[in-house]
């Protein structure tokens, strides 16, 4: 027996150092990482797997053992670090070009349970009315508890058209919900676009995508087409955008910052964690002869009034938009403090289509401020309203601040922030009985009963006229 487990603990320490090898640890790595392997720690995990393996009371695949390890070493740093298995690796791959089979959320985990950052618009789960900050504790009559969050996400994807029914628990509630949900191919349109009115174009970015810059370029210029003349202000709506592709955020930045203007940095351990991304073709362009999908945008674009609404569904690349914009003095961002998503995850393959996902490095806006367990405070504060009158469901959604093990803000000597401009909430009812309701109907762009959007409109005509008066002030 005993020779039994000497022999599976060799097997998993083959293991091991091959994953060390495959990432080419200790030997390419700096001098702060290149410590002794910890003998001791080791061999117990070696000990474990023994007994695992002689001892539990049915026999388990070393595969299984292995790949468990792996998980738990990398769910064990943060919420985001994670093994990635076939499946996994290629669903990541196909998600990223805006089309998948599922439910629509973007989720996470916490205490052991599915928590939903965010659900993604025109989708099941966002038709159903799930909210972020939903824990999810049961998937069918399978419990969430126990199940790494790819076990969770598989269980939760499917054949279109087959129903799943979830158990959900949501502040405020109390009871758990049931609720259920028809599985779909998932197809995201990253950029819907609507001029509002005259002179004023609205844009609203569900999540950054392969094409998400390309698709922005056309609404921009079909407005200057429509519109005849130049537009008088611009609203991005990046609220319950979860985030995406990096090279999205730089695309979607550069389309209103000047060439060269710093749109994001990231700080990490490697040199190649170290970053510095300008609103540059070579930052955003996917492949290097594709053609600059900005370079014929309408001149207009980069002066042109512009507020960018936000809430605490608004993660990663979203806050980088919104946090380089700000920086840089080129738009008021308005809203609600938004997830606060600031860290960098880097997929390495190791080989058999498998993967692990691991966070590198942070995020930091052009003037330094680091985005990572804090997110982008709005210079204007407008809270989101219901039928109900303010929406007080989202002081309670989760950030990334709430999600255990997340990694630490890493900037202690930034300055503080200027306090931001509140706005009150939206008082009585409209003719429908609704109170600034963002709720959209099928098929629509934009709700004309949104407070926000409605707030931002006014603030951009406002800046009209007070331009038109300055202007007149001048003297020939």
């Amino acid at each position: 027996m005993r020779g039994k487990m000497q022999k599976a603990g060799l097997v998993l320490l083959g293991a091991l150092f091959g994953v060390m090898i495959s990432l080419n640890f200790p030997a390419a790595a700096n001098k702060e990482t290149a410590s002794p392997l910890p003998i001791d720690e080791l061999r117990a995990l070696t000990e474990v797997f023994g007994k695992i393996k002689s001892d539990y009371v049915e026999p388990v695949d070393d595969k299984k053992l292995i790949t468990e390890a792996i998980n738990g070493m990398l769910t064990g740093l943060d919420p985001h670090s994670a093994y990635l298995d076939a499946d996994g690796f290629k669903d990541l791959q196909v998600g990223t070009q805006g089309e998948f089979g599922g439910l629509g959320i973007e989720v996470g985990m916490e205490d052991g349970f599915v928590k939903v950052v965010s659900p993604i618009e025109d989708t099941p789960a966002f038709q159903a009315g799930m909210k972020s900050g939903d824990l999810i504790i049961k998937l069918d009559d399978t419990p969430v508890k126990g199940l790494t969050l790819n076990d969770a996400v598989k269980r939760m994807r499917g054949k279109p058209g087959t129903k799943i029914i979830l158990t959900v628990l949501r502040k405020g509630e109390t009871k758990p919900l049931i609720i259920t949900l028809t599985r779909a191919v998932i197809k995201i349109q990253s950029v819907k676009s609507k001029l509002i009115e005259p002179d004023y174009g609205y844009v609203r970015i569900t999540q950054f995508q392969e094409h998400t810059g390309e698709n922005l370029a056309k609404a921009i210029e079909t407005f200057y087409k429509q519109n005849k003349t130049p537009l008088k202000g611009f609203v991005l709506d990046l609220r319950n955008d979860p985030g995406g592709l990096l090279n999205g955020a730089v695309a979607v930045s550069a389309a209103f910052l000047p060439k060269d203007a710093l749109v994001v940095y990231t700080e990490g351990r490697t040199e190649d964690a170290k970053m510095k991304l300008t609103a540059n073709k070579e930052n955003y362009l996917r492949v290097a002869n594709q053609e600059d999908f900005l370079k014929s945008l309408p001149a207009g674009i980069k002066n042109v009034p512009m507020v960018v609404l936000v809430n605490g569904g608004s993660a990663s690349a979203s806050e980088i938009v919104a946090g380089a914009l700000q920086d840089h003095k080129r738009a008021v961002i308005m809203g609600t403090q938004t997830f606060g998503k600031g860290s960098v995850q880097t997929i390495l393959p190791l080989g058999n289509n498998t993967a692990i996902k691991l966070t590198t490095a942070r995020y930091f806006t052009p003037n330094g401020r680091s985005i990572q367990a804090k997110g982008i405070t709005p210079d204007i504060v407008v809270e989101e309203a219901t039928v109900n009158g303010v929406d007080h469901q989202a002081s309670l959604n989760l950030r990334e601040a709430d999600l255990e093990r997340h990694l630490t803000n890493g900037n202690k000597d930034e300055a503080p922030e200027a306090a931001p401009i509140t706005l009150p909430a939206p008082k009585g009812k409209d003719k429908d009985g609704k109170a600034g309701s963002s709720k959209l109907a099928p098929g629509e762009v934009v709700s004309k009963n949104d407070y926000q959007l409605n707030q931002a409109v006014t603030l951009l005509k406002g800046l009209q006229i007070f331009q038109g008066r300055k202007e007149s002030q001048v003297k020939p």
